[in-house]
């Protein structure tokens, strides 16, 4: 039996009894467009964080990091992220650009607007990357050491400001206030030579010789030069104040959120407002202790030290020798490429879990697909016998029946691809409504992309054929004599 006969007499058989059939295929419509829409769902927040990743070049981004010292196991103090190191990452195989993450906390001053801000400073480089090269108004510092900023969106929500136009060429104030190492060692310093002769008197120097006597000396001596010391440091800070015009607002939503600070300035001003002081993480300064640099003088070069450092990659470098380099310079890296694949698999098993209801569904649709063959498989005994009369072989018959279940699984699975789809736009509508009303940015949470319109219908079709399987097997086996004796 050729493929046209047998389509030719499903069809009349299924267009014959149009209640049933529309009943059953209907079945099969609401499963696949349940397991469409849910695995939409999946497909559409996965495309829209790989879109975000691709357009701000996070996949050919590597964040370095120092390693936090552990005084039990490392006997070689962690190394820090200075500028030596900066200059040994940027000469890297494949990196394009290495800049520091430069951060500071400063008391922001915009318009009626007092508070806590966190700054950036960044170089003209560094802005012309993808990570920073949304921009929703205004433009890009004009060079490295002039007195502009641009703000984020997370800026924006904070000073209770909806449109980014609206703060553009406003006035902008940064206080800092710099806790400086120079300012502790002030207060561990004699402050005239009475001092240190009445505390010479105060020691017993015949004592000296006597080991435990010497031992609570010098630990006196070193509580009351590490109390000085922080006293120093913490409570006698400089207070230094930046004006600051607003010239651009940067897109800051989204996976790289966390790398941008509220506001940045250019480097020069950066460097002002963060002098002598580190970037806030402790074990940056524990490591610094460690290392001996914590006390370096700024005749000794250039002692700044970095939270972390950003590297630009050639799209056309593995980021895994990279990724190597840097842990063998003795440095943590992270990778949003690595971090990307961790989500996928997040996704994959999401999808998996969406994908499962559909399938429920679908499986008992497949129960209304046996009960139609079967019923028809009784009320066309005649039919099968005439055909086996005419020669038709088992086979024959079996291809028949499971032609009409492929028919109503192809059907079904089609229309309910199409439903899937407008279920999904009407959700969309409503969820970027509720977005905007809340003042989230909007995006698409939903996605038909290819491969799932051809596992929709391949999972309609095979569910369909399993189901038919028993009804044509049952419809092979009818002994032709007994079907027209009967009749």
């Amino acid at each position: 039996m050729k493929l046209y006969d047998s389509l030719s007499i499903s069809g009349g058989n299924l267009t014959r009894l149009k209640l049933r059939t529309s009943l059953t295929i209907a079945g099969v419509v609401i499963a696949i467009a349940t397991f469409v829409a849910m695995l939409s769902f999946g497909a559409g927040n996965e495309e829209y964080i790989e879109e975000q990743f691709e357009k701000l070049g996070l996949f050919y981004t590597v964040q370095v990091y120092p390693i936090a010292p552990d005084p039990e196991k490392d006997t070689i103090p962690p190394r820090l992220l200075d500028k030596a190191v900066l200059e040994e990452l940027s000469k890297l195989p494949g990196v394009r650009l290495a800049y520091p993450y430069e951060s500071f906390t400063a008391t922001a001053t915009f318009g009626d607007s007092i508070f806590e801000s966190r700054a950036q400073a960044l170089s003209q480089q560094a802005l012309r990357t993808k990570m920073f090269s949304e921009i929703r108004a205004g433009r890009l510092l004009s060079s490295d050491s002039c007195h502009e900023a641009i703000v984020s969106s997370r800026f924006l929500t904070t000073v209770g400001m909806l449109e980014p136009d609206s703060v553009l060429n406003d006035t902008l104030i940064l206080k800092v206030r710099i806790s400086s190492v120079d300012s502790g060692l002030a207060r561990i310093l004699p402050p005239d030579r009475e001092y240190v002769r009445k505390r010479l008197r105060e020691i017993a120097f015949d004592s000296l010789l006597h080991r435990p006597y010497t031992e609570r000396l010098l630990r006196s001596e070193l509580n009351n030069a590490m109390s000085q010391f922080l006293k120093g440091y913490m409570q006698a800070p400089d207070i230094v104040l930046e004006t600051l015009m607003v010239v651009g607002v940067l897109n800051s939503s989204g996976p790289q959120e966390r790398n941008i600070a509220s506001v940045i300035v250019s480097d020069a001003v950066g460097r002002r407002l963060s002098a002598g002081v580190f970037s806030g993480d402790p074990t940056e300064m524990m490591a610094a202790l460690a290392s001996g640099q914590m006390f370096l003088s700024s005749d000794q070069g250039d002692a700044r030290t970095f939270g972390h450092v950003t590297l630009d990659i050639d799209p056309k470098v593995l980021i895994t020798p990279i990724m190597d380099s840097v842990k063998a310079k003795g440095f943590r890296p992270f990778s949003f490429a690595e971090q990307f694949e961790e989500m996928k698999k997040f996704f994959l098993y999401f999808d998996l879990a969406l994908a499962v209801v559909g399938i429920i569904a679908l499986v008992t649709a497949s129960l209304g697909i046996i009960n139609t063959m079967v019923m028809s498989v009784l009320e066309r005994r005649r039919e099968i016998g005439v055909l086996k009369s005419l020669g038709a072989d088992e086979r024959d018959i079996k291809f028949l029946f499971l032609t009409e279940s492929a028919v109503i699984g192809l059907a079904g699975s089609i229309l309910g691809i199409l439903v899937g789809w407008i279920i999904t736009r009407v959700a969309s509508e409503v969820a970027q409504m509720f977005m905007a009303k809340e003042g989230i940015h909007g995006f698409d949470p939903f996605a038909l992309p290819i491969w799932l319109i051809v596992a929709a219908l391949a999972l309609g079709l095979s569910v369909s054929l399993i189901a038919g399987h028993y009804p044509a097997s049952r419809a092979a086996r009818v002994d032709p004599v007994e079907a027209l004796r009967n009749e």
